[in-house]
């Protein structure tokens, strides 16, 4: 299981499992790890664990969350990557190293409504119709070595992309599927523009090419 060591000024404090699928780190007594400081805001940042990957998010925090020495407001956390707040640090270790593996084009994880306490993209205000009763999407690879293979979306989010180059999250929603941009300085491109940061809704034989991978998305009746 990943774990995370927290220490200040070269002292080490306080080891922890991340066990739980949404871990909250902040200064009020309710997050997960509560850093009694006035320089960590009250809820300061979150990682979210699905699968093998993590993520970490600045919650909108005063004095920021940096990763490596670096901003983030969105992060997909490596092996041995250090989160600092403030005077403190969080060393990211994960379990079993890398998730991804070198010659892995692009990599999928799902997680259920149950499975986590926040969706990851906000819906935009006025969505369009919501897609047939009983359709589940799915993403066709066109392109690199797993092209043919096909991921049903089951679960409310799927995360595609190479942790630490690209990253994007698919959302489920009962109106239907949006992809968000999470990570990397270079956005998803839908149909040949570039998306923005905002979640875009995914219709049927859109084309979405993240980390150099193409890819189809379109919806399906279940059986």
């Amino acid at each position: 299981m990943p774990r995370l060591i927290l220490s200040m000024d070269g002292l080490v404090l306080k080891e922890m499992v991340l066990e739980k699928e949404r871990t909250t780190i902040g200064r009020k007594p309710h997050n997960d790890i509560q850093i009694d400081n006035l320089a960590i805001s009250g809820d300061h940042a979150a990682i979210v664990t699905i699968l093998n990957d993590a993520f970490l998010e600045d919650m909108n925090s005063t004095n920021g969350t940096y990763v490596n020495g670096q901003p983030v407001k969105k992060h997909v956390l490596q092996s041995n990557d250090v989160i600092e707040l403030g005077k403190y640090r969080l060393k990211y270790i994960a379990d079993g190293g890398a998730s991804v593996a070198a010659d892995q084009d692009v990599s999928f994880s799902q997680v259920s409504d149950t499975d986590s306490g926040r969706q990851a993209a906000p819906a935009p205000e006025a969505p369009p119709a919501a897609p047939p009763a009983g359709a589940v999407g799915m993403i066709q690879i066109l392109s690199g070595t797993h092209a043919g293979r096909t991921l049903e979306l089951s679960k409310s989010l799927t995360t595609l992309g190479k942790p630490g180059t690209q990253v994007a999250v698919i959302t489920r929603r009962p109106h239907g599927y949006f992809i968000t941009h999470v990570e990397g300085t270079v956005f998803p491109v839908l149909n040949g523009r570039s998306l923005d940061a905002q979640a875009h809704r995914l219709n049927d034989n859109d084309i979405i090419e993240i980390a150099g991978v193409k890819m189809e998305f379109f919806s399906q009746a279940r059986a």
